[in-house]
This record gives structure tokens, sequence and C-alpha cells, in this order.
């Protein structure tokens, strides 16, 4: 079977942004790009719906233009274009399974324009059994010479107490494939003491803390630098929590890599809080890589 990158459109800015994207990506790993739209009205035939029935026609006119327009960029890159009637979230859950990537527009349309994410795209980034990117308006694709590289990297978040070989691992490969450096965050918090009046401020040394947060990700990065012996890894500690680390690190980041442990939760797929606000607010394109 034929492995895609796989991209949701919808007509917005965003999905136009996270489709050229993915065309880039696509091209980087050798592998094909599929457009897919979706929408449970598209048969729909009552006049008395919001939408009249021939939105399947236009649905596809608006992924020929994009397609046409990737096709030109990357003449050489095999593109698919396609329409199906189905939940936006259900058909491209179903239709990511086995393919390389999923690529999203990332547009919240609430009141709040700190907010960056809408609830089909964290939907997805919660429930994908794939690594998912999240692509902003304006987000060009990167296409950077092997020279470009120390201007830019790929950002990976550290945690360090939890498993972290899948989502270390694909931002390796993404560093790799852009001729760029890894930065490895790790955002780490002083210890605070518990006594019966209530917190106070840590006791510890923070130097002494940092070292112990460098021994707790040491293992993680030595066996990366094993793996990748020639790609310029970064270790980065930072004080602060693990969301704002990577925040503040991420001004000259290609892609920021996130980890999403998959586990069910009795209300459905869930995010963390660090994956939330890194979603919300990171100005750059943000990938979220399932782990077990």
């Amino acid at each position: 079977m034929t492995r895609h990158v796989l991209t949701g459109i919808d007509g917005s800015p965003q999905s136009e942004a996270a489709a050229l994207w993915a065309a880039a990506e696509a091209h980087r790993r050798g592998c094909a790009l599929r457009l897919l739209h979706a929408w449970p009205w598209l048969d729909a035939g009552d006049e008395n719906r919001a939408q009249p029935g021939d939105l399947r026609p236009r649905a596809l006119d608006a992924l020929r233009a994009i397609a046409d327009r990737i096709r030109h960029d990357h003449p050489d890159l095999p593109v698919e274009a396609e329409v199906i009637s189905d939940d936006p979230v259900d058909g491209l859950l179903c239709a990511a399974k086995g393919q390389e990537l999923l690529v999203l527009g990332s547009r919240g349309l609430g009141g709040f324009a700190g907010l960056l994410v809408g609830s089909v795209g964290l939907a997805l980034a919660a429930s994908a059994p794939i690594p998912t990117v999240l692509v902003r308006s304006g987000q060009a694709p990167a296409e950077l010479p092997a020279s470009a590289g120390a201007a830019r990297e790929v950002l990976v978040g550290l945690d360090g107490r939890e498993p972290a070989e899948a989502v270390v691992g694909f931002a390796a490969a993404e560093a790799e494939l852009r001729g760029c450096r890894l930065r490895v965050v790790h955002g780490w918090d002083p210890v605070p003491i518990m006594p019966f009046g209530g917190l106070t401020p840590p006791l510890l040394n923070p130097a002494e803390q940092q070292a112990a947060e460098a021994a707790l990700i040491s293992p993680v990065l030595t066996a990366l630098r094993a793996k990748h012996p020639g790609l310029d890894i970064v270790e980065d500690l930072r004080l602060g929590g693990g969301a704002q680390a990577l925040l503040d690190a991420s001004t000259h980041a290609d892609l920021v890599v996130i980890g999403r442990r998959e586990r069910r939760h009795p209300v459905g797929p869930r995010l963390g809080p660090v994956a939330h606000a890194v979603l919300h607010h990171c100005g750059a394109p943000v990938a979220v890589v399932p782990h077990a």
C-alpha cells in the first residue's frame, strides 16, 4: 500500500497553508500526498439544508485548485484529491490509518485571539494513530539547503519521566530531513517544600537541581546521539514549566515536536496540559506524536 502524507482541506487559508506544508513534507519524505475534504452532507439534495446539494462539485473544484498549485511547485510529487461524505474527524481518522503523517490547518473560531486550534484539530491531535502536525496560516513550508541548517532547528520537548523514544526519534528524523539542528528542550521547576503552613520557596540549590534534571534526560540523549551520529543535537534545560520552555525556545523553530500518551480517558481521548498550551500558543507548526 502506498503511504501518504494526508492533509484535510476545508477551503480556509489555514487548510491551504497546511496543504502547502504537507506537500513540502511529502516531497522531503519521497512519498505521495493525499488531499481530503470530508463533510457529512456532501450528497444532500434537501433544499431546506443550510447548504445546497452541489457541495461535492464545489469541494472538488477547491481541491483541484490547490492540487494544481502543488503539482506546479512539485511536478514529481504524486498528488491525490478526494471528497468524502463523512464527519471531518471520523473521515480523517479512518483515512490516517497506516499513513506517514496527518497535517491540518490550525484554526480557532472562538473569541480568543491567543487560542489557535479549533475543535477538529484538537480532536484529531488527541486521537490520531499517526503523528499529527498543525499548521497556522502564514507558516510557509521550509525548503532549506543544508548550509542553512545552523539558522533553523527542530525542537522536541523531553519530559524525562515518560517513554520518549518515539517522540525524539520522530524529531531527529525531521531534523535530518531538513538538514538542520535538533534542540532537545527540558523545562523544570524548583522543587517546593510543603510545611504545615503551606508552600514555601524551595531550599535546594538550583545548580544542584539542574544537574539532577540533566542526569534524568541524559540516557535518552546518549541513545539519540548514538542512533543519529551525524545530527547536531543541542541539550537545552530551562527553568520553568515544560510548555513555557518550549514556547520560549520556539522562536526560530521549523517544527516543534511534543508527545501524546496513547491512553484512554473515561470521556474519550485527551491531550495533556503541556500539549494544549503549545498547540494553542506556539507560532511554529506543532507535531503531536503518539507514544505508549
